[in-house]
């Protein structure tokens, strides 16, 4: 078996992989990047870049069978399946290309392909390789989960990895999941013309939390697709046209449909089964994730750190880049002995690209939490968002009676915006006043910001 001896050993190519191994390298370290493939990275390959593309299809044809609100007449608009398909394959393509070529720019002798297992705490088999470190990061990403329910039915089943593959866009389509990732799809499908029935176990939509937005999107995305919340699958059975699904929802109702399709988009685990974490030794929880401190991103007790999707901390782009970098900083510190980097997380921010957008930002919804208060606005009758005929949504934020901004959750017309300067804010340890102080430029989307902020700031009066 030939053997190798590096620094800081990259496990996995993606986005967190790609920052692990061009951080550790800065910081001096010998360092190799090991995949498995497919590259890519998940977000340009299946994730935040096809499914945008997707939805910017769907987003176009609701607009033409909407152009007759402001007087414009639209024929009838026709959705052409493989040509909606055909484009999102292409531009997804290019998206891949360009990581592809970031890749290219590290030397052949700093990668290894094949997958990576670990013999020890201090090397990996890779293939017919042996490769010994000095440390290590692992950044292996996630891949879709599909329930038990749905196994064994084939091509009759997408997944996240799977649905940009498919040539043409099915007649029916059930998504088993509410979250970010299924609503996303499911309201781009929907708007493409396909019939969607969304099914979820839980109360939550779309990211959301706070009882009135949740409810708010449910009201809005029913408009587009049949919502079952809090339903259970109970039976999933192949059939000529399909799949065949029944379930059942909290309250004892029973239903059944039979779909085209059926998209899981229940949740992307970590890619974790095939490294023997037990053979590094490390400390693993009841679910089989390796403990670690969240900010320098060490395994306990281990020269072995974890980022990006492989520890389901925040699996999100801008997160995984950023842990990244931390852990092959730290990584190549391990190597030498040197101290660690241990940063403070980020504000939390999570948005949803449906139309209307979701975002989420700051401290979670806390309905018991005594000393925070709630200032709230709604989008239906906000001037911007009337010109463009797309008022519906609201927002919901929070803050301690202090008059310091905590968080919020917004639905609503360009929230992707409003998201960020909340996220800033927060950061930044900004009031409520501290903000109202600024200037908001009419008429804007903004304005919608600044009315939350003012019931925010009357909730608390002594700030």
């Amino acid at each position: 078996m030939p053997e190798y001896s590096f620094d800081v050993a990259i496990i996995g190519a993606g986005t967190a992989g790609i920052a692990a191994y061009r951080a550790a390298v800065e910081a001096g370290a010998d360092a190799v990047l090991i995949e498995r493939g497919p590259g890519g990275t998940t977000c340009a390959r299946v994730g935040c870049m096809p499914s945008k593309l997707l939805i910017a299809a769907g987003e176009a044809a609701h607009a033409a069978r909407q152009a007759g609100l402001f007087g414009v007449r639209v024929g009838e608009v026709r959705i052409d399946g493989p040509a909606v398909l055909h484009r999102v394959r292409a531009e997804r393509d290019r998206f891949v290309s360009a990581v592809f070529d970031s890749l290219d720019e590290i030397p052949d002798v700093r990668r290894i392909a094949g997958e990576a297992r670990f013999l020890d705490a201090r090397t990996l088999a890779v293939g017919p390789h042996k490769v010994a470190f000095s440390s290590a990061v692992i950044a292996t990403g996630s891949s879709p989960a599909v329930p038990k329910l749905l196994r064994g039915l084939g091509d009759r089943v997408l997944t996240t990895d799977t649905i940009f593959e498919i040539t043409d866009l099915p007649d029916s389509l059930a998504v088993l999941g509410g979250g970010p990732v299924g609503v996303e799809l499911a309201q781009a499908m929907a708007r493409l013309g396909v019939a969607v029935t969304v099914i979820d176990t839980g109360s939550t939509l779309a990211g959301l939390t706070h009882p009135d937005l949740v409810q708010a999107a449910a009201e809005i995305y029913a408009a587009d697709m049949t919502l079952l919340r809090e339903t259970e699958i109970e039976r999933a059975e192949a059939t000529n046209a399909g799949v065949r699904l029944a379930w059942r929802g909290a309250d004892g109702t029973r239903g059944e449909g039979c779909f085209a399709s059926v998209l899981s988009a229940a949740g992307r685990p970590p890619n974790l089964a095939g490294l023997d974490l037990a053979a590094a030794g490390l400390d693993l929880d009841d679910e089989g994730l390796p403990r670690f401190d969240p900010r320098s991103l060490v395994c306990h007790g281990t020269p072995l750190l974890i980022a990006g999707d492989a520890n389901a901390l925040r699996p999100i782009l801008h997160e995984a880049s950023r842990q990244g970098t931390i852990a092959g900083r730290n990584a190549a510190a391990l190597a030498r002995g040197q101290s660690l980097d241990a940063p403070e997380s980020w504000t939390t921010l999570a948005m949803v690209f449906t139309h209307p957008q979701t975002a989420r930002v700051g401290a979670p919804y806390d309905d018991g939490a005594e000393d925070r208060v709630v200032g709230t606005a709604s989008f239906c009758d906000q001037g911007r968002a009337r010109i463009e005929a797309a008022n519906q949504g609201g927002i919901r934020l929070w803050g301690d009676r202090a008059g310091r901004l905590l968080g919020g959750e917004l639905i609503g017309p360009e929230v992707e915006h409003l998201a960020h300067i909340l996220a800033d804010a927060i950061a930044a340890g900004r009031t409520v006043q501290d903000l109202l102080d600024r200037p908001v430029y009419h008429p804007t989307v903004e304005e919608g910001l600044q009315s939350a902020l003012t019931a925010l700031a009357r909730a608390a009066p002594q700030a």
